[in-house]
């Protein structure tokens, strides 16, 4: 037998040799990358520790040596040393910033065909999607959408301590409950002295007691925390009062009860007062979509404001607030649900005017009273809390609305409530009832007059929001000159938020008003909105801001246009479909045509110099 031996080639041992050189190379690039990643999570937990060790080191440095540098005296202020240190606690950030599920990172929560019919029944007694929010970890993190300068600053280690005050009625449990989660999750608990939720005599059965109580106790042992329930609706104006008169700390932070609390909410809102404190303080308010519970910015910052019907407005932020993004910046008027005052300041202010009732004009009284009785109201823009804006209020304010706005502008604005009453002439007979406690708390504290307030504090209010308003350009219905049976009609505003075309008629839908804003409004706070591109663009009522924009709309007499002016396009007809829109511009289009039923000949003379 003949015994052969298989003989490696020469070319098969270089193969062999060339794939053991592949396997080393790739296995050593592995272990390399493997340890790079290490080293850059161990540098990350060791720059986490390091943060938390200074952060400890400057509290303890603190706790151990109390000065008072600012030379204020225990009736002046707070005893602060201006020590200032990082108050952002790191690790958690981190550890948020990993979380996924349903809402987490504020994103948008979709919802299948069947859910969505589930979702529109929370909304009744809600008015926003109780569905949602169920969806939704109580704990959900919240993008940090902050400017980036925010990141880096630091405050005074010596802050005084909070009472977080939070007043409810009927909350759907999910939300006021993740309000309460957002407050511990994202505060130092050095800061927070107590949390007090006050129950308006709510009818659901989850806000009574013990319900709420037991909850708390379970879920934060270790945090103070207090429920009050009322033994009768007292309105959100007697529901802060109360927790205000049960409060223990030197500060009184109040939240709405459908709130979450972004990174390092809390520092920001609590140094200005350390510093001075009749300082009030307000935080960015981002918005909580009341559907999809997405979270976003309502703005970068503006200055509130009001109009002489009472209406709350906003003014821009002016050159020196814009060149540091980060700073505080005086504030007008506070939009009233989210703010921080000294406890001290605000008792001495008299709190809230005991004769408003139920919800409306608390905003404005007590931002008058700051500024007029030698206090400051400042807006921190490193401070943010998310708001779920309700689709509607599913619960009445018992009508105490003129009253309240009558009791504001007798006491605070002087000569001022004239123009009020202009606008409103109903609430020159309205009895605002018995003042005499508030004129003698004005005269007591030597507060400064309106007019001082309209000079110094809301300057430019006047030039945005006139005492005495121009007359508007035109009012009454929009009929098509191509189908002159064709009106413009916001019937189906309420559903499809757009504006729609129907048969010509005397409605209150078929009403609009060129005003001299130089938008188009339905009814006072609606006006035609054109926010997309394309030849066929939607016209949807979106809220009233005059600051022209999207909003901006001229009518051409002579070419019997109506031009919507920032994309150049004209409100156009499609009488097939009955549908509005936007399109190019086009002299000789029939479709483009629209007469306004009152034109004002002469203040269209003006429409230049408005």
């Amino acid at each position: 037998m003949t015994l052969k031996l298989n003989v490696f080639k020469p070319r098969s041992y270089i193969r062999i040799v060339k794939v053991m050189i592949v396997i080393c190379v790739a296995v050593t690039v592995a272990y390399s990358f493997f340890n790079a990643l290490k080293k850059r999570s161990e540098d990350k937990q060791k720059e986490l520790d390091n943060y938390a060790e200074k952060i400890q080191l400057e509290k303890v440095k603190i706790q151990q040596a109390r000065e008072n540098p600012l030379g204020l005296s225990n009736n002046e202020g707070y005893k602060v040393d201006i020590t200032k240190i990082d108050w952002h606690d790191w690790e958690f950030i981190a550890k948020e910033q990993k979380r996924t599920g349903p809402g987490e990172q504020g994103k948008t929560v979709s919802l299948s065909s069947d859910e969505k019919s589930l979702s529109q029944k929370s909304y009744d007694s809600n008015g926003f999607s109780g569905f949602v929010s169920d969806k939704i970890d109580l704990d959900r993190a919240v993008k940090d959408i902050r400017h980036p300068l925010c990141h880096g600053q630091q405050y005074v280690a010596d802050l005084p301590g909070a009472s977080i005050i939070i007043p409810y009625f009927n909350e759907h449990w999910t939300t006021l409950m993740r309000t309460v989660h957002s407050v511990v999750n994202r505060s130092p608990p050095e800061l927070i002295v107590e949390i007090i939720l006050v129950d308006d005599a709510s009818t659901k059965e989850h806000c009574k007691e013990p319900v709420v109580e037991d909850y708390l106790k379970k879920q934060f042992p270790r945090v103070s925390t207090n429920v009050i329930h009322l033994e009768g609706r007292e309105g959100l104006i007697g529901a802060r009062l109360a927790g205000a008169r049960a409060a223990k700390g030197q500060v009184l932070l109040f939240l709405d009860s459908h709130t979450e609390a972004n990174i390092n909410w809390l520092p920001p809102l609590l140094e200005p007062i350390a510093i001075n404190p009749k300082t009030a303080v307000c935080p960015f308010i981002d918005v909580i979509a009341h559907d999809t519970f997405e979270y976003r910015a309502q703005d970068e910052g503006a200055r509130g404001a009001f109009d002489w019907e009472m209406y709350y407005k906003r003014l821009p932020l002016l050159p020196k607030d814009l060149e540091n993004p980060t700073k505080p910046f005086d504030n007008p008027v506070m939009a009233g649900g989210l703010f921080a005052i000294s406890a001290a300041f605000f008792w001495e202010l008299g709190g809230y005017d005991k004769g408003l009732q139920i919800w409306g004009g608390e905003q404005y009284e007590l931002s008058f009273k700051i500024w007029q009785c030698g206090g400051r109201l400042v807006d921190a823009p490193c401070s943010r809390v998310g708001h779920v804006y309700r689709k509607f209020a599913p619960f009445s304010f018992g009508g105490s609305l003129g009253k309240n706005y009558k009791r504001v502008a007798v006491v605070w604005m002087d000569e001022y409530a004239e123009y009020i009453y202009k606008r409103k002439p109903s609430y020159r007979h309205i009895d605002p009832g018995d003042i005499s406690e508030q004129t003698a708390l004005r005269n007591k504290l030597q507060c400064k007059p309106f007019k001082w307030f309209m000079e110094n504090v809301a300057f430019d209010l006047p030039k945005k929001y006139p005492p005495v308003e121009p007359p508007n350009f035109g009012d009454g219905f929009i009929k098509s000159l191509m189908d002159s049976n064709m009106c413009a009609d916001a019937t189906d505003t309420a559903f499809t938020k757009r504006l729609g075309v129907g048969q010509c008629s005397n409605s209150r839908t078929q009403k609009f008003k060129l005003s001299w804003h130089k938008d188009i409004r339905y009814s006072e706070t609606s006006c035609f909105d054109v926010s997309l591109g394309g030849n066929e663009a939607p016209i949807n009522f979106y809220q009233c801001h005059g600051g022209q924009g999207n909003q901006l709309w001229r009518y051409e007499k002579d070419n019997q246009q109506l031009r919507h002016v920032n994309s150049n396009r004209c409100l156009d007809i499609n009488t097939t479909d009955k549908k509005l829109y936007a399109s190019s511009c086009q002299l000789s289009k029939l479709s483009q045509k629209w007469e306004i039923q009152h034109l004002d000949e002469n203040a269209m003379e003006t429409w230049e110099t408005v």
